[in-house]
């Protein structure tokens, strides 16, 4: 067996292929877009049958410049959590469109729940809220209007991406990993096993669902690229991450800031509850024991500089915006609130929709795109307060993802939060934490301690701006999404 850990990192625009050594040196890597349709307003779609091919061909790269399957000890998969797909176990088609995780086309369902009083319940059993961003009321949805899921019968596999790549990759294994099931709104968090009540409340057929396994171990294997490769690492993105910034003890907390932002903060191996509109979730499963996590999720971050560069023409490239945010002194009263794909938390708001405040004719394109960049502190901010008040508040945080290798950003997460911002100095830590899974689960590692030597140095950034300035800031804020909820 060769030492080399090959990572499929399967994301919301893009599809990645990495290959790491047992030192955390990532030795190559491949990538191909992904696709995004917009049928509706408010509805995001990804073609399942692109995702695999995608993925299948840059691991293939990947296998080949490694020197072939002898060289690669194990596979870890990461992958976008909520987005659900649907595919027929005798073909292997997917049978409808995947429903991405920023798909909000279950709204209604999830206020008529709420309506009835069952959210609750819910959140007592699942750790999560009723908000369309969970596949739970993808499910539903999928179930009730497209009449080729019923059609299918027995033959209809419902799985995350995850689910739906190890199938693929194996032959016809179906599992799903402890921290995407947790995100589904149909497992137990403190059982760890699909609720009966929660299947029939999202009307989800028991046995079109995958196997729950740990996030490390022997998954099947493959023999795709010239050889037998074993399926050893399973985690949803945010969940690798913070895996791969090591925050493996109670009150570790780390931020990502991809096309959404998820701060998760390592609870222990008590269930938590969050009184103050977080989410409880399952940090990782190893041995059937499982560490759980407080989170708060915000739905729009790098994808609002997406929307700045494709759909409003500001910037070309987003390199450009660290330059734009620094050639002015300030925002000049533009605050930018991105609830693009409606409001995550604290607010969790699916119909809120995304405002530019504070124009004035001494108003530029380098305010409105320094604005959407200190939205992402100010959204932040939000959600340490909420963490403060469910007694996990943060004494520092440590970030990744592609916007923070903008120095600006980072600076002025510092700044807002009051806390010193730790990053590393490969900010891939999604990619690197499924690696770490791979390893343990192929006995390249002993556990996730001696694997977290992966991480490498990192940098850190220490809060400099005064307290009034940050207080002017933050009201401003408060102001602007006061008017979006309004």
């Amino acid at each position: 067996m060769g030492e080399i850990l090959l990572v499929i990192d399967e994301g919301t625009t893009s599809t990645r292929a990495m290959l790491f050594a047992p030192d955390g040196r990532c030795l190559d890597s491949a990538s191909a877009p992904l696709r995004q349709f917009y049928p509706r307003p408010g509805w995001v779609e990804h073609d399942a049958a692109q995702i695999w091919a995608d993925s299948a061909q840059c691991a293939a790269a990947m296998v080949e410049r490694a020197g072939g399957a002898d060289a690669i000890a194990a596979i870890g998969i990461t992958n976008q959590r909520e987005t659900i797909v649907f595919w027929d176990r005798e073909t292997g088609e997917p049978l409808a469109p995947a429903i991405v995780w920023q798909d909000r086309r279950s709204a209604d369902l999830c206020r008529n729940l709420k309506e009835r009083g069952e959210e609750p319940g819910v959140q007592a059993r699942t750790g999560l809220l009723l908000d369309p961003y969970f596949s739970g009321t993808k499910i539903a949805w999928a179930m009730a209007n497209w009449p080729q899921l019923r059609a299918a019968g027995d033959r209809l596999a419902i799985g995350t991406v995850e689910s739906w790549l190890v199938w693929n990759l194996s032959g016809g294994l179906h599992v799903t990993d402890a921290t995407n099931a947790s995100r589904t709104l149909l497992m137990g968090l403190g059982s760890g096993g699909w609720s009966d009540g929660l299947l029939d409340l999202f009307d989800c057929p028991r046995g079109a669902l995958p196997e729950i396994v740990d996030c490390a171990g022997q998954f099947g294997e493959t023999t795709l690229f010239g050889g037998r490769i074993p399926i050893c690492g399973l985690a949803g993105d945010q969940q690798a991450a913070t895996i791969g910034q090591a925050c493996l003890a109670p009150g570790e907390t780390k931020a990502t800031y991809g096309t959404g932002a998820f701060m998760l903060t390592n609870a222990g191996e008590r269930q938590p509850t969050s009184r103050h509109r977080l989410l409880s979730t399952v940090l990782c499963q190893l041995g059937g024991k499982r560490t759980y996590a407080i989170e708060g999720s915000v739905f729009v971050a790098g994808s609002v500089v997406k929307w700045l560069r494709d759909s409003l023409g500001l910037i070309a490239d987003a390199g450009e915006t660290e330059a734009l945010a620094r050639s002015v002194a300030d925002n000049g009263g533009v605050y930018f609130v991105p609830a693009l794909s409606g409001l995550g938390a604290p607010y969790w708001e699916p119909e809120a929709r995304g405002a530019i405040s504070g124009l004035s004719l001494a108003s530029g394109k380098a305010h409105v795109v320094r604005a959407a960049l200190e939205a992402m502190a100010h959204q932040s901010h939000d959600l340490k307060t909420a963490f403060a008040a469910d007694g996990c508040d943060w004494s520092r945080l440590r970030i990744d993802g592609g916007m923070v290798a903008n120095d600006w950003i980072a600076q002025d997460l510092a700044d807002v939060l009051g806390v010193a911002v730790e990053r590393p100095a490969f900010t891939e830590t999604t990619a690197l934490g499924a690696a770490m899974l791979a390893g343990v689960g192929c006995g390249l590692f002993s556990g996730l301690e001696e694997a977290a030597a992966m991480r490498g140095r990192v940098e850190m950034f220490e809060p400099a701006m005064d307290a009034g300035a940050r207080a002017a800031r933050l009201n401003g804020w408060a102001k602007a999404v006061a008017g979006v909820l309004a």
